[in-house]
């Protein structure tokens, strides 16, 4: 190893970690960035990208399913996922051979091996081949991301129980696939595998599918997929499974106290991520952890021993890709001097690719009179959008929350076309402070979707045009 010295190492080169490399080398530091499998991290390789590849592949088939309706007549519609797959790992592959072009263009070092901290200022780098070297740094930013979490009774064996990795690269799609959690990856597996002919049962604990979101928003979304054939069950407990050589059988008790039993060929578990903080050195060198295991540190992404920061998965929640990227951004900005570096936990958007879309920022309905804010709700159904209507899209709604004195937006929850594109535009707003008004006054052209954001805001100040 030719350079041993550096100013800023990143142990990770995902969403995280790769940004965070790169910002460094904009602002003059000498950079090395350690990652023990492909540049990308899971996101680029097995996670957003060909996720949303797979998504865009149901969608057509979706899209194809209503072509009569469209003035356009095809044969019978053949699906063939593996096709489907390959087609996402080249998305895949295409994007993380950009981040070693990025590398090599900011004159950054990849350092091919698992990075550990190794003393004060030390890494040590252990190679596929076992082989061990040791390189220094001031500042050492350790972006190891997360893995999926699995049941004491439920293990993940990449065979019958799969992960979300397993559930993109299957062999041959499923008859039956039972999906254990609906949260944001559970929901999108099911809407893939549905639409390549699998007969999809969901199980969650809470009761409603996407409960971190707004609880109408979670009502449009499962009508949406009952109605697709796809069986729901929530407030649902998964109480025993059995893994036999042909599939798994499930119990489970549903909401009414009943004991239900499942068949399914094939069961994904997603239940969650958990932080990758073991065999990185944390105990040796001193690094707090949370009480939920997360690596704890400050607004300035700083941990309890001078010199090592955290961002992104590892760093706590919310475990998402753009939030690990602007605190790759704000670390490295704070580390070059900047005492307003760091990230508004607040305003940071939600997304869920399956069909219908699902997009929200800020507070739900019921978080914002939980806090005792005095608040007025505005929805706008898609289904009074004309460019909705003319997609043939229209299932779902925008729906702001808006403080009523001074017309703060709190809120903003999407469900439906181009959901996780629009959220955008709230976001922005509520990073300018701009009220429910403005957003209104803002000239919105027609026809587009974007009209219903200004729609929403009118509605949340009873005052919607076109409803």
């Amino acid at each position: 190893m030719a350079d041993t010295s550096f100013d800023i190492v990143v142990i990770g080169a995902g969403p995280g970690g790769y940004v965070a490399a790169i910002k460094a080398a904009q602002l003059g530091y000498k950079t090395a960035c350690v990652e023990e499998d492909a540049l990308g991290g899971i996101c680029l390789n097995w996670g957003c990208i060909p996720t949303k590849a797979l998504l865009e592949s149901a969608a057509m088939i979706s899209h194809l399913g209503h072509a009569r309706e469209f003035g356009i007549t095809v044969g019978e519609i053949k699906t063939d996922l593996a096709q489907a797959v390959k087609r996402s790992r080249q998305v895949s592959e295409r994007l993380v051979k950009g981040i070693g072009f990025l590398f090599k263009k900011n004159k950054i070092t990849h350092l091919a091996g698992r990075g550990r901290l190794a003393g004060k200022g030390k890494v040590e780098v252990t190679a596929k081949d076992g082989k061990k070297s040791t390189v220094s740094a001031k500042h050492i930013i350790i972006a190891t991301g997360s893995k999926p979490r699995d049941l004491p009774f439920l293990r993940i064996d990449h065979d019958r129980v799969w992960d979300s990795t397993d559930a993109m690269i299957p062999k041959a799609p499923p008859k039956t696939l039972a999906v254990i959690g609906a949260g944001a990856i559970g929901m999108e597996f099911a809407d893939v595998h549905s639409a390549f002919g699998t007969q999809i049962t969901i199980i969650e604990a809470a009761n409603r599918v996407l409960p971190l979101e707004d609880k109408d928003v979670s009502a449009v979304v499962e009508k949406a997929y009952k109605k697709r054939g796809m069986t729901v069950l929530t407030g649902a407990k998964l109480e025993k499974a059995e893994i036999g050589a042909d599939g798994v059988t499930l119990t489970v008790k549903t909401a009414k106290g009943e004991t239900q039993t499942i068949q399914a060929e094939r069961v994904l578990s997603a239940i969650g991520r958990v932080p990758l903080t073991e065999d990185i050195g944390l105990e040796t060198a001193g690094v707090k952890l949370t009480d939920r295991g997360f690596i704890e540190v400050d607004r300035q992404l700083r941990t309890s021993v001078e010199g090592v920061y955290a961002i992104g998965d590892v760093a706590g929640p919310p475990l998402l890709a753009h939030k690990g990227s602007h605190e790759g951004v704000a670390c490295v900005e704070a580390i070059h001097g900047d005492p307003h570096a760091g990230i508004d936990y607040k305003n940071i958007p939600n997304c869920t690719y399956c069909h219908p879309e699902v997009a929200s920022v800020g507070l739900t309905e019921a978080q914002a009179r939980e806090a005792g804010h005095d608040i007025e709700v505005g929805s706008f159904p898609w289904s009074a959008n004309g460019r909705a209507l003319t997609a043939g899209d229209s299932e779902g709604f925008v729906k702001v929350i808006r403080e009523k004195k001074y017309g703060e937006v709190l809120g903003a929850h999407l469900v439906g076309p181009h959901a996780t594109e629009l959220i955008a535009e709230f976001v922005i707003a509520r990073h300018l402070e701009a009220t429910s008004e403005e957003l209104d006054r803002a000239m919105h052209p027609h026809p587009t979707l974007s009209e219903a954001v200004a729609e929403a805001a009118l509605a949340s100040m009873g005052h919607a045009l076109h409803i």
